[in-house]
């Protein structure tokens, strides 16, 4: 027998029992789909979490308010207000490596354009804050030195709230009511989507620093010279870490922290938290890849049990092939490429699968995919190379019966 007819009469073994066939195959089918769908998710996810980090400003160290500590009980973050604007000035004064420390101030409240309001984030902000973070002003401009000294009433929105409040109405030169104070809307920034935790980053309204803190979000918490929060924005991401302890030492002298005692402010370095949400959707990855390996290898189990089975029920039909001349090695070489096929076909239904059920889960997560042609490959290669193995086995018994005691078999 040649290996054409070999092959054809591999398939026609496997057609004979189509419901066997497919029951065999599904461990192989749920362990290539797994590998695929694990393999694009987890890229996407990748490209996610980078794509947010450049969206948060890259090289990016953001310093918060501290605890207060009262009686042995603590307060939570930011409910001690220790940092001031000239904490900032003075870090980007100080540190060579700092491109620029923007103080800011936020807050949440109503926003009001003739009979349509908005509630969203207000953050008090200087120019340097959005050149720090990355926000580009897509429509109209940014603030003035100028208009940050006079408390000026402008504003600059997000794109979510361009649309929420002004439907189709051009926003730019537009008075709307921040906390019932009015501003002019003088710019809208570019969209910049979701973090990584489902937030809107375009649902914000920015004004002047000096106008939050006088006009709009003042108070007992932002009076004076004090602010929320200082984002540094670090010159190159080779200098981040050096450049967070610089910060450390800075502060705590400016504060008069004594050596022992706790910081009375946080610092947060934005890619190292993003990173470690990253790590930990690998390591899920590696977990989902670690079941598909078991899957494929409980699937070649049961390709190997039901070859065993096969090679029972066709004895005397091996017993008819050796007697008319079929060698040893065509026996074996026929139920390599069943179990082969079986594999195979498994993985072929696998990758359907796996690529359906990646186009699934981007879909309903909104969730970015990257299709691996390389991951397909590799998925098939190991359900053709499971076939080989876990059939070979059973091949090599039918290969070594007897003709004779084959032929008398019932």
């Amino acid at each position: 027998m040649n290996l054409v007819d070999v092959l054809l009469s591999a398939l026609d073994s496997l057609r004979a029992n189509v419901l066997r066939t497919v029951l065999t195959t599904l461990g192989i089918i749920i362990g290539v789909a797994a590998v695929i769908a694990m393999v694009a998710v987890g890229a996407g996810a990748e490209q996610r979490v980078q794509a947010v980090i450049q969206s948060l400003g890259s090289n990016i160290l953001i310093v918060l308010n501290g605890t207060s500590v009262s009686g042995g009980v603590r307060g939570g973050s930011g409910s001690v207000i220790s940092l001031t604007e000239d904490d900032a000035r003075a870090l980007a004064a100080e540190i060579p490596s700092v491109r620029y420390a923007a103080p800011a101030v936020r807050g949440t409240g109503q926003l009001i354009y003739g009979n349509v309001n908005w509630f969203t984030s207000i953050q008090g902000v200087t120019d340097d804050y959005l050149i720090a973070r990355d926000w580009v002003i897509g429509e109209g401009r940014s603030f003035t030195r100028a208009e940050e000294r006079a408390a000026a009433k402008v504003a600059v929105i997000g794109r979510t709230v361009a649309e929420r409040l002004f439907g189709g109405v051009p926003p730019l030169g537009q008075t709307l009511r921040v906390r019932r104070v009015p501003f002019t809307v003088i710019g809208i920034t570019r969209e910049k989507g979701q973090t990584p935790f489902g937030s809107d980053q375009d649902d914000v309204v920015f004004i002047p620093l000096s106008t939050a803190k006088k006009r709009v979000l003042g108070g007992d918490r932002v009076r004076g010279d004090y602010v929320g929060s200082i984002t540094v924005k670090v010159l190159g991401p080779e200098q981040v870490a050096q450049t967070e302890k610089e910060v450390l030492e800075v502060l705590r002298r400016r504060h008069r922290i004594r050596d022992g005692k706790p910081d009375d402010f946080f610092v947060r370095n934005v890619a190292q938290i993003l990173e470690a949400r990253a790590q930990s959707e690998r390591v899920m990855g590696l977990l989902l890849a670690a079941v598909a390996g078991v899957s494929l290898i409980v699937g070649g189990i049961g390709i190997m049990n039901i070859m065993l089975v096969s090679v029972t029920e066709r004895t005397r039909e091996i017993g008819l092939r050796m007697a008319v001349g079929a060698q040893g090695r065509d026996i074996l070489v026929q139920f390599v490429i069943e179990s082969v096929a079986l594999s195979v076909m498994g993985g072929l239904i696998g990758v359907v699968l796996g690529v359906g059920g990646s186009l699934a889960v981007a879909h309903f997560a909104e969730w970015p995919l990257i299709l691996s042609p390389g991951a397909i490959a590799m998925a098939m290669g190991f359900s053709a190379a499971v076939g080989v193995f876990f059939g070979y086995y059973p091949a090599l018994k039918a290969s070594r019966l007897d003709p004779i005691e084959a032929l008398r078999h019932e």
